[in-house]
């Protein structure tokens, strides 16, 4: 069975700039079998069809929570709250998992200084190390692994890959390069015009994860849903790791 790995991320990676109301960097990865995404692909556009009349719509978190561009037509009551609640059945009836990596910026730059490595590649190697573990727990002898990125230029393309390539011959911390190999692991980058909906589901479960994560005691309606489909095992939560 083939899976993929869908990356989006939330904040900015950057080092130099620090948001004092969003001081966190966050990638968040959604792993899904081939024949699960399917049925959300299809769920997802269901949604679309039903507001926008096509499938071409993007969803993007920013501008749903902002009711800005397409979704403009969110300040109509009704059809706002037939989204959210066709968007939140979305989110908690598919069988996926959800693997995300967190830097809170301000206490990483006072710990290791600015001129670390980049947190894009800390964040991406805990994903991909903690997706192994998922499909070592899935019975079947021949899985293997897509992952799927946003682009985000042709030099951050060219770091990430190249960054890959080096998890590839060399493993992580808790992870042989054997392992990673067995899975067969490729990657794969894609603009977000391509309207790719598994990469919109990333975008849209990494925002209430980061805001969980800048303020963990607050209401967080959006986080609640998305909560039980982060990665665990025995009780122990594995999806979700916060560098200080």
């Amino acid at each position: 069975m083939k899976y993929y790995l869908y990356i989006d991320e939330s904040g900015d990676h950057g080092l130099t700039t620090l948001n004092q109301d969003f001081p966190v960097f966050l990638l968040c990865g959604v792993i899904i079998s081939a024949t699960d995404y399917e049925e959300i692909r299809k769920s997802l556009n269901v949604i679309k069809r039903t507001l926008w009349g096509n499938k071409e719509v993007i969803f993007h978190s920013r501008d749903i929570r902002k009711c800005e561009k397409e979704f403009s037509i969110l300040f109509d009551m009704d059809k706002k709250k037939w989204f959210y609640d066709n968007l939140n059945n979305n989110i908690q009836s598919h069988n996926y998992a959800v693997i995300a990596s967190a830097i809170q910026k301000d206490k990483y730059i006072k710990r290791v200084g600015l001129l670390s490595n980049d947190v894009y590649e800390l964040a991406l190697s805990f994903i991909i190390e903690r997706a192994v573990f998922y499909l070592d727990d899935i019975v079947d002898a021949d899985k293997e692994l897509e992952i799927i990125i946003e682009k985000r230029g042709k030099k951050e393309d060219k770091k990430l890959e190249e960054h890959f390539q080096r998890l590839i011959a060399r493993g992580t911390g808790f992870v042989s390069p054997k392992r990673l190999n067995h899975y067969k692991l490729k990657i794969d980058f894609k603009s977000k015009k391509e309207n790719i909906n598994g990469l919109q589901l990333a975008d849209l479960i990494a925002y209430p994860i980061a805001r969980y994560v800048i303020e963990p005691g607050r209401a967080n309606p959006a986080f609640d849903q998305v909560e039980p489909k982060i990665y665990s095992k025995k009780g122990k939560r594995y999806g979700l790791k916060i560098f200080p």
